[in-house]
């Protein structure tokens, strides 16, 4: 007579798996700490090793595109610092459309997953992190989610990573996510990779992000707004 083995249970498969993710995300930003990775990703060192840079995507582009795409993803899906110098190499290494497009296709795929990653794995910890932030974006994206989406990305006054965590754990799609970032990340994207294309010049990330370039930025966001603000008028008057 034979003896089966014993039918595993899902929710401990469920539960084996998020621990596995768990460890593999906390290794990841470990060992970006250990190794001091964020040194690379800094002004002086993308100034520093331009022509290394430069010589290596003309040499091997797809292999240039393909790394620059993965490493912005993980930057982003990780929430660590560093994605301003990399949209700054897109745009000096790849011109600033390609690189603008380059920039779009990692973070919004970052985003997406530090999205996925909030709302089935940290839950708690990100109520824990930022729950003063998720009454007002919960109700603003019960308004009008895309829309209130699209705002908070193109303002640059609010921390990307930040919106990434507290936006899993609202009722917003993962598709409307997707799409309000992709659409919303275009303008600050285009400014900073268009910048990489004078990247001798540049000696502070202050003199990009400057007041007009802002201004711009907030009226964008406030136009992205406007149909969610028209609509709540209209039903207020009737």
């Amino acid at each position: 007579m034979t003896s089966q083995a014993p039918t595993p249970n899902p929710s401990q498969q469920s539960n084996g798996s998020k621990f596995a993710i768990l460890a593999g995300l906390a290794l990841g930003v470990g060992l970006f700490v250990y190794f001091d990775l964020g040194r690379l990703l800094s002004l002086d060192a993308l100034k520093n090793n331009r022509d290394h840079l430069l010589a290596f995507t003309e040499a091997n582009y797809a292999a240039a595109v393909s790394l620059f795409i993965l490493t912005y993803i993980v930057v982003t899906g990780l929430s660590l610092p560093g994605a301003v110098i990399l949209t700054l190499a897109g745009g000096f290494l790849f011109g600033s459309v390609l690189g603008t497009l380059f920039v779009n296709l990692g973070a919004t795929t970052g985003a997406t997953l530090a999205f996925l990653a909030a709302r089935y794995l940290l839950r708690d910890w990100v109520e824990q992190k930022f729950g003063k932030w998720l009454g007002p974006v919960q109700q603003g994206f019960s308004e009008n989610a895309f829309n209130y989406l699209l705002t908070l990305r193109l303002i640059p006054l609010f921390p990307f990573f930040a919106i990434n965590l507290v936006s899993g754990l609202t009722r917003m799609n993962v598709g409307t996510y997707a799409a309000a970032t992709s659409l919303g990340i275009i303008p600050g994207s285009f400014v900073y990779a268009y910048a990489g294309r004078q990247l001798g010049t540049i000696n502070s990330l202050k003199e990009i992000a400057s007041p007009n370039v802002i201004g711009a930025f907030v009226l964008l966001g406030l136009l992205a707004l406007a149909p969610a603000a028209y609509k709540k008028f209209r039903g207020a008057r009737r």
